[in-house]
């Protein structure tokens, strides 16, 4: 396994609009799949059903390509649904994770590596 990867604030942030273009197309995924998955257990026909289920199989391939490519970047995709997505980074010699939620507008929290989402933190001027 290769080694863990750390950010800087400055590369979380560089690294963020291509995050975000992932989670969107995971979250487009997700909602496609689970709309055709609902569609197949009401299909009796097996020619449609198979088609469907080949169609969901693909989908699946797809959003593993996602996260695929979300964590060889080294972030930590926390909850697909919720947008929430951490960073590994080091504050004041203390090995934390620099915490953005879909939605908002820039990398603000941290929290401890066991604490998650709410033991969020704002995170300190002097520490940008």
């Amino acid at each position: 396994m290769a080694d863990k990867k750390y950010f800087t604030l400055a590369e979380a942030r560089q690294l963020l609009p291509v995050i975000k273009e992932e989670l969107d197309q995971l979250q487009a995924l997700q909602n496609d799949f689970q709309e055709k998955f609902l569609e197949l257990r009401t299909l009796e026909n097996e020619d449609l059903r198979f088609e469907l289920e080949c169609k969901l199989e693909f989908l699946d391939i797809q959003a593993k390509m996602h996260v695929n490519n979300i964590n060889t970047k080294g972030v930590q995709l926390k909850d697909i649904e919720n947008g929430l997505i951490d960073f590994p980074a080091w504050i004041e010699g203390e090995e934390v994770l620099l915490c953005w939620r879909q939605g908002e507008p820039d990398i603000e929290y941290y929290h401890g590596v066991h604490d998650g989402f709410r033991g969020r933190k704002k995170i300190d001027s002097k520490l940008q």
